[in-house]
């Protein structure tokens, strides 16, 4: 069940990423799920480099959006989207 939901929730969260680096016409849902969850996990890698810890809801989401965003801003680079 946690996979279910990890896929759903990544699913999620890279959509939301994708829309705000404005990539969403060029992923589909699997590459919204990947980014979502290996995105994710690099936000919360980087708020521990930070020294920071996110503490509830909303500032989970956050992290999580926000490290998903970075991820695609760092495939951009590397010429991966357009």
């Amino acid at each position: 069940m946690n996979w279910i939901v990890t896929i759903i929730v990544g699913g999620i969260i890279g959509w939301l990423a994708s829309i705000i680096m404005k990539t969403n016409a060029q992923m589909g849902i699997i590459a919204n799920v990947v980014v979502g969850i290996v995105g994710s996990s690099l936000g919360f890698w980087m708020a521990g480099l930070a020294g920071l810890a996110a503490y509830g809801a909303i500032a989970q989401w956050a992290v999580a959006v926000l490290g998903a965003a970075v991820l695609i801003f760092i495939l951009k680079a590397v010429g991966l989207f357009k």
